[in-house]
């Protein structure tokens, strides 16, 4: 007699007992294995072939998903980076769970426990709540990571406009703010902009000082209209101070601004730089402390005594060299520390920082701490880059790591943030980019001399030419320190002076 209805209970007492047990654990297991079976077997038909068909949908839906990344990964992941989709997910877990539950505290029953030796039947109802938990329980764990990767992706990426490529090359602005107790308004004292082709992943970076002065804004900007002398008002006008001037000009920029202090910073480094920028990630100091506890910490391989404090406070420890696995709180102390340092070195300990967390930040460190990582997030990052640009930037994320990072700092000897020639900078933007771009070509793929890290960074020698230090400010801007009053350790040429990747 066939129907939906459940069948008619099997007399399990005629059953001598190691039938029994061994009925009652199938079909715990074989809910494990193909769910709705065992209801489909001996219990309620009609629920069995439900979960069958929802577990098979499923398991059809995974395997497409599989398959779309095979053949079009940015697309698929173009389409799971969405909040709504996001959503769809979490829900479909939920639901999942729920009823994998049932089948399991079903399938139990239908196992007849109260007929089995209470060793047996202990052994079961253990081992069914084991199931459960790894099953249900994991189901409810990934649920509650999706949504928390979906609170992340709308807390963080806002933005609403997608750019593409000007000329083969994405130019991301990328920023290290400091909101610090003792500081008025936010500074972003790390000045970035990464040069990434939009083909290959091939990065250039390119570090500001944040002293650096005499900025002339480009014709049509909305800085040019603000400032058509320019930022040039000596000590006071320093290329970190003006995002606090902006901030504190809101009423003056266009209506529908929503960040002026990004906007201000993004068309002087456009002027300094000659790159237009697409795109801005801002990395705020404190929240990054979150970010790294939530990674399980940095390995660095620490090359100078660093110490935490100093200042106006006491030295309350110190980073000791050599290798060091950092928790939050000494990663940033390691990369905001003056004391004992020149603002150049300090740039490099920033890049030091910000390069082992990309390359630390792998998929199985990702995978692993999803749920940390990504509630971490919303307090660490501000951007406008589109959910939307999300597949593709994870693509040319993966592809960047792959190819050594050329960096360029426009600090002593190379330039002097305080008086320098603006073509000097823009030139050896375009020609590092250049370069960037003949040695991939050359390369066909494989690393030569020429892609090797080649950062161009140092810091300056004291000389009797140096510009003296201006006394203290209490104004916005920071006021610059000179490398000759910093009584830091002696000039070096590159990320060595401060650190090291750990040895594998």
């Amino acid at each position: 007699m066939s129907g939906g209805g459940p069948r008619r209970p099997v007399d399990t007492d005629l059953l001598p007992p190691h039938h029994r047990r061994r009925r009652a654990f199938t079909l715990v297991l074989l809910t494990l294995l193909v769910p709705g079976s065992a209801q489909l077997a001996v219990g309620h038909r009609g629920l069995g072939r439900v979960a069958l068909r929802v577990w098979l949908t499923l398991a059809a839906a995974a395997l497409l998903v599989v398959a779309g990344l095979l053949v079009s990964r940015t697309t698929v992941l173009g389409l799971l980076a969405r909040g709504p989709v996001l959503g769809g997910i979490q829900v479909v877990l939920w639901g999942w769970a729920a009823l994998w539950a049932v089948l399991f505290v079903d399938a139990w029953r239908l196992g007849r426990p109260r007929t089995l030796l209470a060793g047996v039947r202990r052994w079961l109802t253990g081992v069914t709540a084991a199931l459960l938990v790894v099953t249900s329980g994991g189901l409810v764990y990934a649920a509650n990571a999706v949504g928390t990767g979906r609170a992340a992706l709308d807390a963080v990426f806002q933005g609403d406009t997608a750019t593409g490529p000007i000329h083969g090359r994405y130019n991301i602005l990328l920023l290290g703010a400091d909101t610090g107790r003792n500081r008025v308004g936010t500074r972003p004292d790390s000045i970035q902009v990464a040069s990434v082709d939009a083909k290959t992943g091939r990065t250039v970076t390119f570090g500001f000082a944040r002293d650096t002065e005499n900025i002339n804004f480009r014709p049509g900007s909305v800085m040019q209209r603000l400032m058509p002398q320019g930022w040039n008002c000596g000590d006071e006008c320093l290329l970190n101070a003006l995002y606090t001037w902006a901030e504190d000009h809101r009423a003056e920029f266009p209506a529908g601004t929503t960040n002026p202090g990004v906007l201000a910073t993004r068309e002087a480094v456009e002027a300094l730089s000659g790159l237009k920028i697409q795109y801005y990630v801002m990395i705020d100091l404190k929240g990054f402390q979150q970010m790294v506890d939530a990674m399980g910490g940095l390995d660095l391989n620490v090359v100078r005594r660093t110490p935490i404090g100093g200042g106006s406070s006491p030295i309350l420890g110190w980073i000791e060299p050599g290798e060091q696995h950092l928790d939050g709180r000494h990663a940033l102390w390691y990369a905001r520390s003056r004391t004992g340092s020149t603002n150049y070195e300090r740039m490099a300990r920033q890049r030091c920082v910000i390069t082992a967390m990309v390359q630390q930040l792998d998929p199985q460190t990702v995978l692993l701490r999803f749920r940390q990582i990504a509630g971490a997030t919303s307090g660490v990052l501000q951007t406008d880059l589109p959910q939307s640009e999300l597949p593709q930037f994870a693509e040319l994320a993966m592809k960047a790591r792959s190819h050594k990072i050329t960096s360029v700092n426009f600090v002593p000897p190379l330039i002097k943030p305080w008086d320098y020639d603006p073509k000097v900078v823009t030139d050896t933007v375009a020609s590092t980019i250049r370069s960037s771009g003949q040695a991939a070509g050359k390369a066909g793929g494989k690393a030569t001399k020429a892609t090797k890290s080649s950062t161009r960074t140092a810091t300056a020698r004291p000389s009797p030419a140096a510009k003296p230090s201006p006394a203290p400010s209490t104004s916005a801007a920071a006021t610059p320190v000179d490398p000759k009053d910093a009584g830091g350790p002696p000039a070096q040429s590159d990320l060595a002076s401060v650190c090291a990747a750990p040895r594998s």
